[in-house]
């Protein structure tokens, strides 16, 4: 094997039989786990044997820890500002219930190894982080370095704690969804999916650059509850689909294998989030359930894009659980599945028998965030050790979000966690940072390149690509579109916010007075054509709403509780001024082109109706938008989710039950639907808004 570059901080190298190695525990012998021609399996082994019982449970938490370069002004940072070394008290959000400590301590008492990166910073301030806390690692006893964990950084949206962490420093794609349209674009003209294969080499490449060697990428969630919030982070509802893409994604950003040059992926939710209850999400009681009421569902619908993930390194269970009583029975591989009312991570059977047995995963188990604390769902009753317990037992090798160390200890030393099932979890864990070659080669890196490196990155070209080929075209009446070289537009955004409406009607109306087609007026009666873009928002990521959540466009709708109060709630301000423009422009006889972001299916049976053109965007950059309504660029896109066709669709009744079924994707709903009742919107002409549909000219 080749000699790699090694770089150490504190600790020495050690010469062995003409090579070089570090000597990671300072005691100037080469020791398995520092020698880098064994396996990575090999040096596993090695270490977790000489790792005591702390060591053991640090390496099993993986826990948010912010760079010192966004820490609020007078706040404690080391090395040159790149960490964070504030105390922050318990309870600033859903997941950080305990005391968070500084980097350092974090790092040399807690022996946390694992981090969750959030912040919204450059790459080289990711690179300098990185390395610093890498330098604090390499000082401890055994000098196991540090391993940071990012969601994904590369789609355009708005920032949500979680989903969109940062936007705009690496390149910037449309969402997922806009990922998926396109894709189901190329399909359409005889392509395959290898622009999922291309974004993910981009991603690969940047991320790399700025060191970070772990994503939480991607969800391989179908859609089939169209209220469910976190929608627009998925491909769609299309199973064939999306385990295209995301069996893309994970051979794109590991390789063939995980080494040096790899971006580990988690895959999430396992086994599938899709499956909400009316909607409602699991980070909040009222969507604790994941319900299957159609016979053939979980193994049809939700089981095939985790089929296709295997070759991660982990995958990440979701919060919810399985319901019995809203549930029929399901089969895999004809194999029927018990059902365990426990949350996901706490599940055996799905963890164990099902993902490693049935499936053939070797991977580890990384949770989601807070299931110890807040989203224990199933395990409420039980004590926090006993939690640790159930969810480690079950097949959970790292748990999220918390630094609980001590939590997790005390149900070591109650007998309830042996020290056999701590070194299989740990050995997991280290395997993968062993085949990043972070304990050789890739410990550090050129942090000063990395703006720049991302600055080179193919990856701008390819979004500004992808963003154009994101846009579908949902009807074109009297070939409204394109619009013809000079055309005069009156351009306005709606969005919940009025800050952000404001801001994003600033950033189109740049994008159309840059068009080189179009002249912006700014007055809508001075117009050849009216082009509204409506971004609308629904409910709250982080709680429920107090009905079922909206997917109308409205302003101050009054609506029922589930406890039978009135509230009102507003989608889109200004939702009745966005009406009101389109009708008086088309009594004008002005054309009216209105742009739906769907982040989620929005019902839009009274929107179409006032548009000449309808189109939808993913989170699409303006300019990408107006070149397609100008014929700059032909429309591309395809709907990855079918829209419904009004509310009655999705209407629940007192039982609690949806008029379609809450397991089974868009565009299979319709064989489920009552007599006389069509669950896909068809336009005033004819145009059906199913998986698929799109229009070109």
């Amino acid at each position: 094997m080749q000699q790699p570059h090694l770089e150490v901080r504190s600790k020495q190298l050690i010469d062995v039989d003409g090579l070089r190695f570090k000597d990671l525990n300072g005691n100037g012998e080469l020791d398995p786990y520092e020698d880098w021609r064994l396996t990575p399996a090999e040096r596993a082994a090695d270490l977790v044997a000489r790792m005591d019982l702390d060591e053991l449970v640090g390496m099993m938490l993986i826990n948010t820890r912010f760079t010192g370069f966004i820490a609020p002004e007078g706040a404690e940072t080391s090395h040159d500002g790149a960490l964070d070394e504030r105390t922050i008290e318990a309870g600033t959000s859903i997941f950080a219930t305990r005391k968070v400590f500084g980097t350092t301590e974090t790092i040399e008492r807690l022996k946390l190894r694992h981090f969750i990166l959030r912040d919204p910073v450059s790459a080289t301030q990711l690179a300098t982080w990185n390395n610093a806390m890498n330098e604090v690692a390499e000082s401890t006893r055994l000098g196991i370095p540090t391993l940071a964990a990012s969601n994904s950084r590369n789609e355009n949206g708005e920032p949500i704690f979680g989903m969109n962490d940062a936007v705009g420093a690496f390149s910037t794609f449309p969402a997922t969804l806009g990922i998926a349209a396109a894709i189901l674009g190329d399909l359409a003209v005889g392509g395959d999916a290898s622009l999922a294969s291309e974004f993910a080499a981009v991603v690969r490449q940047e991320w790399l650059a700025a060191g970070i060697r772990k994503g939480y990428l991607y969800m391989a969630d179908v859609v089939t509850d169209p209220r469910w919030q976190r929608i627009y982070g998925t491909f769609g509802e299309d199973p064939a689909l999306i385990a295209d893409i995301i069996g893309r994604l994970v051979a794109g950003l590991q390789g063939e294998r995980l080494d040096g040059t790899s971006v580990a992926t988690t895959i999430k939710h396992f086994p599938g989030g899709g499956a909400r209850e009316n909607g409602f999400d699991p980070h909040y009681a009222e969507g604790k359930w994941n319900c299957y009421p159609t016979p053939g569902s979980f193994e049809a619908y939700h089981l095939p894009p985790f089929r296709a993930a295997t070759a991660t390194s982990s995958f990440m269970p979701y919060y919810s659980a399985p319901s019995i009583a809203k549930s029929v029975v399901q089969a895999v591989d004809g194999v029927e599945i018990p059902y365990e009312e426990v949350g996901f991570a706490f599940n055996r059977y799905v963890l164990h028998d099902l993902l490693r047995g049935q499936l053939g995963f070797t991977g580890y188990v990384n949770s989601d965030s807070g299931i110890t604390d807040n989203m224990c769902w199933g395990v409420e009753d039980l004590s926090i050790p006993e939690r640790f317990a159930k969810t480690i037992n079950a097949g959970t090798d790292l748990v999220a979000d918390t630094n609980n160390v001590a939590d997790l200890r005390a149900a070591v030393d109650h007998g309830w966690i042996t020290r056999a099932r701590l070194e299989e979890a740990c050995s997991r864990l280290l395997i993968e940072m062993f085949a990043l070659g972070l304990f050789d080669e890739h410990t550090y890196v050129d942090a000063a390149a990395a703006d720049g490196l991302i600055a080179a990155s193919p990856g701008w070209e390819l979004a500004a690509a992808t963003h154009r080929k994101s846009v579908v075209a949902l009807k074109n009446s009297g070939g409204t579109l394109p619009l013809p070289a000079g055309t005069t537009v009156y351009v306005e955004v709606f969005h919940r916010s009025p800050e952000r409406a404001e801001l994003k009607t600033t950033q189109a109306r740049a994008a159309a007075s840059e068009h080189a087609g179009l002249r912006l007026v700014e007055r809508p009666e001075d117009a050849d054509a009216v082009v509204l873009f409506a971004d609308p928002q629904s409910g709250n990521y982080f709680s429920s709403t107090p009905g079922l959540l909206e997917l109308t466009l409205c302003e101050d709708k009054q609506l029922t509780s589930t406890g039978g109060e009135t509230y009102a709630e507003t989608t889109l301000l200004g939702a009745d001024r966005f009406r009101g423009l389109a009708r008086d422009a088309r009594a004008r006889g002005q054309k009216v082109v209105l742009s739906v972001n769907l982040a989620m299916p929005w019902i839009l049976d009274d929107v179409e109706p006032l548009a000449d053109a309808l189109v939808a965007g993913f989170s699409t950059f303006f300019d990408a938008q107006f070149d397609v309504l100008t014929g700059a660029s032909a429309p591309h896109g395809r709907l990855p989710i079918t829209l419904p066709a009004s509310e009655a669709v999705i209407a629940v009744d007192e039982q609690g039950r949806c008029a379609s079924p809450n397991d089974v994707p868009g565009f299979a709903k319709q064989q489920y639907m009552p007599e006389g009742s069509t669950y896909a919107y068809r336009d005033a002409d004819g145009n059906d808004y199913v998986l698929g549909h799109g229009l070109t000219w």
